[in-house]
């Protein structure tokens, strides 16, 4: 009696790519490995080496992708916002994008929290879903990062009076 083996040469590649055995009643899984690669000249130029996402790229794309969303007045907390203010008016200053966001990057995972100062009239669970959308678009397009979780707190509404107000404050010094 003899018996006959596969070959297993095509095991490693599969497991290089970490594709999943389809299981009964589910689809196969592909999962992308935003830090993985290997190195070698026998490997294709796009697998070389590896690639890594810092932390602030992910704050700058979620900070933009949810000043973007209709009823978001700003962001962060209201200490925040104040030395937000002031770093805008000095000479040479930019917006921080950043301001009210904050995240966990893992390998191929990212987790975002954020806070909000929603316009008031508006819908804070809609301006909520809008921005949790966006933000997940946004930063799995850009980044190729999975994004488990979008955490929204909002901490304010602005008043259409808030800015009257700032704008008499300011007419009375020169």
């Amino acid at each position: 009696m003899t018996t006959q083996t596969a070959p297993v040469a095509n095991a490693d590649k599969d497991r290089d790519l970490n594709l999943t055995a389809p299981q009964p009643g589910r689809p196969p899984q592909t999962t992308t490995a935003v830090s993985g690669g290997s190195t070698g000249a026998d490997q294709p130029a796009a697998n070389r080496g590896r690639t890594s996402i810092a932390d602030v790229v992910v704050v700058k794309v979620a900070g933009i992708a949810a000043r973007e969303i209709p009823g978001v007045h700003d962001m962060g907390g209201g200490l925040s916002r104040s030395f937000g203010a002031v770093r805008e008016r000095v000479p040479g200053g930019r917006p921080n994008v950043g301001r009210g966001v904050k995240v966990e990057v893992g390998e191929r995972q990212t987790a975002i929290d954020l806070d909000l100062v929603v316009e008031y009239g508006v819908s804070v669970m809609d301006v909520a879903q809008d921005v949790r959308e966006n933000v997940v678009s946004a930063v799995e397009r850009v980044t190729g990062l999975e994004v488990v979780e979008v955490n929204i707190t909002v901490n304010d509404v602005h008043l259409p009076e808030d800015e009257e107000s700032a704008s008499t404050t300011e007419a009375r010094v020169e």
